[in-house]
């Protein structure tokens, strides 16, 4: 059995693309922090907690060698914010070399979606991609930020990337065959 997947691919060209969301309501106590220490345990548990419902399934296979190889590479960062000193969410960068940053994933655990962290979330991230040069000397600066969606993802992704400022600027469409959510405990 197969499923139709829309894919849109978005960009912004300059950082004064950004249109930074609404902060959640003050008494939400929401932080954004890097996670200054590459861990695969930590990234892996934010990459299934938040992706499990929506069939994040390509780096499941992943070992913890792959993980700590990827998370090793220079212009690589996870941030992550937390509600109330608790994981709600993450947003993955990674710079290419040449000046692009591609937003890798995005999203929320679902126990914190509709609490207004999400817009909140990507306009820092969107931010720290067109800053990541200055944390990585090694990298150039930042000409381009970029990622891809899908119509897999949730209902209100789409939305809030063009309400930050992303434009698209590529959609295809495939078939694809349809697979089971994981949830957070593939296999459990």
């Amino acid at each position: 059995m197969s499923v139709t997947v829309t894919t849109w691919y978005l960009e912004q060209t300059a950082a004064s693309d950004l249109v930074p969301a609404a902060e959640p309501p003050a008494g939400q106590e929401v932080r954004i922090v890097r996670s200054g220490t590459p861990l695969p345990e930590f990234s892996r548990f934010l990459y299934t907690a938040v992706g499990g419902d929506v069939t994040w399934t390509d780096r499941l296979p992943w070992t913890y060698a792959q993980w700590q190889e990827h998370l090793g590479r220079p212009g690589t960062e996870t941030w992550v914010a937390y509600e109330r000193g608790t994981p709600a969410g993450f947003i993955e960068l990674q710079a290419d070399g040449e000046g692009a940053v591609e937003i890798v994933y995005f999203g929320l655990i679902p126990a914190f979606r509709g609490r207004r962290i999400g817009g909140h979330l990507l306009s820092y991230g969107l931010a720290r991609a067109w800053d990541l040069a200055e944390r990585w000397p090694e990298c150039v600066p930042t000409k381009r930020v970029w990622l891809h969606t899908c119509s897999k993802d949730g209902p209100y992704a789409l939305g809030n990337y063009e309400r930050r400022g992303l434009r698209i600027y590529d959609t295809t469409v495939e078939e694809e065959p349809e697979t089971a959510t994981p949830g957070p405990w593939p296999g459990a």
